[in-house]
């Protein structure tokens, strides 16, 4: 249990622990940006699509003030949101701004922003989606949503009109049949629950189911559907002696947490949750999933052999394959199969198969030996898990790109017509390109490049909003 004590003592840590040497995700090329910009005159090289009318967001971490680097973690850091504005063929603009949370208002010397916000985390950090007709910045185990506009200040702490009681997550997944939005929520100071929220297309929540877990386990994602929802208890759990210790993100591999993946009837309780037990493990992020006709669950995601086994700053890419595993809920059971061995993280899919059969998944290479800033490769991988091949877009030495979305070029698009963009880092030129692709020509030069005259430190996630 979290005590006021506990939680003087941890913070005492955190300011007064000394660091052994730098930490990697303040310095380099996650070094954190120190102001707001809005730039029009953006460079473009290659040609917009001119069907494009919307804004690429990608949210991540930014400290506002210098935390302590003996305990700051990667995904501690303040929520920055930075976009593009795209119309007409053409680069509107660029702007980054910091999400409003108590610290980063005080630091501007800003009144706080209006709203419900949690006593803990309130700058949400790690995704950026539109639902209901609005923009929401997310982050997982506590803090409410932030609703943002479209030039990116911020509106409000918002849970949801206030129908949120519990925890939302960063990872909520938008059923392509109703228009809701799913997600499997934890909360930090509560070790025996987690929760099913559904928000409607009205944007207010529906459901929070509870279902019962032990330790407190992290559960960064989930999966659905149109028959279950996914739930990753993997054995990754709240660690009191790290938050003592005065670490920022208390989450430690437990070998003592039985590893479990359990399926939950979409509309069911809790308790009918059917568990099937799996190799220790940990997956962040879910490519898709989808039942087959004998009633399996294919289930798609980058898996990675441990994480957290230890204090470092960020994650630790150690062997990251992409997988692919089949659920039996007769027999409560897993079989893993490795669709490619190469590290790899943030898959995509066209979203709009979400919950169903699909063909391709983009995912983010990894560098192959220990890397403590966790990025720096400079591949880009499409899967054709039909043909079971793997195309490589290789953007160069010194390139480094992060989570690419795909948008479909209209709405009666085939799956992979249509383009994929996300950030790329040039760390020579300390500069960053929204690169645009054409999904069908993946090997191919880019579309377009719209440079950006800074680097844009490496983030979690984002999307294309479209204008309407």
């Amino acid at each position: 249990m979290v005590t006021q004590a506990v939680t003087r003592i941890a913070e005492f840590n955190r300011d007064h622990r000394r660091a052994d040497g730098p930490n990697p995700y303040l310095s380099g090329i996650h070094q954190p940006m120190t102001a707001e910009f809005t730039l029009t005159d953006l460079a473009v090289s290659g040609t917009i699509p001119s069907d494009l009318d919307g804004s690429y967001l990608r949210n991540g971490p930014n400290p506002v003030r210098p935390p302590n680097p003996a305990t700051h973690h990667w995904f501690t850091g303040t929520g920055m949101v930075h976009g593009v504005r795209i119309e007409g063929g053409r680069a509107r603009w660029y702007r980054n701004r910091w999400i409003r949370g108590r610290e980063v208002s005080e630091a501007l010397g800003e009144p706080p922003a209006p709203g419900i916000r949690t006593e803990g985390f309130d700058a949400p950090n790690t995704n950026v989606i539109g639902h209901a007709g609005a923009l929401w910045a997310i982050v997982e185990a506590g803090g409410n949503p932030v609703r943002i506009g479209p030039e990116l200040d911020t509106i409000a702490h918002d849970p949801f009109g206030g129908t949120l009681t519990h925890a939302f997550s960063a990872h909520p997944h938008l059923d392509p049949a109703s228009g809701e939005l799913h997600a499997i929520c934890y909360q930090g100071t509560v070790q025996d629950q987690v929760w099913h929220v559904v928000v409607g297309t009205d944007g207010r929540v529906r459901r929070e189911e509870p279902i019962a877990v032990r330790h407190g386990p992290s559960i960064h994602d989930c999966m659905i559907t149109p028959r279950w929802v996914i739930v990753l208890d993997l054995p990754v759990t709240f660690s009191m002696k790290a938050l003592l210790a005065g670490q920022a993100f208390p989450y430690r591999w437990n070998p003592g947490h039985p590893a479990r993946v359990g399926l939950l009837p979409r509309e069911g309780r809790g308790a009918d949750t059917i568990w099937c037990e799996v190799e220790p493990c940990y997956v962040f992020h879910p490519a898709n999933a989808y039942e087959s006709d004998d009633g399996r669950v294919i289930f798609d995601a980058c898996v990675h052999d441990r994480m957290f086994d230890g204090d470092h700053a960020g994650p630790v890419a150690q062997h990251v394959p992409f997988e692919r595993w089949t659920l039996e809920p007769a027999a409560r059971r897993v079989e893993r199969a490795v669709v490619d061995a190469a590290p790899q993280e943030f898959p995509r899919i066209d979203e709009r198969r979400t919950g169903l059969p699909y063909r391709f998944a983009y995912t983010v290479a990894l560098p192959d030996e220990d890397n403590p800033a966790f990025v720096e490769a400079q591949l880009l991988y499409k899967h054709d898990l039909a043909a079971g091949t793997r195309q490589v877009h290789d953007f160069g030495a010194g390139q480094v790109p992060g989570e690419f979305v795909f948008v479909p070029r209209n709405a009666a698009a085939a799956e992979d017509d249509g383009w994929l963009m996300g950030f790329v880092i040039d760390t020579a030129r300390a500069t960053t390109d929204l690169v645009i692709l054409d999904a069908a020509r993946f090997e191919k030069a880019p579309q377009a490049r719209i440079t950006i005259p800074h680097r844009v430190p490496p983030g979690f996630h984002g999307n294309w909003i479209a204008a309407r």
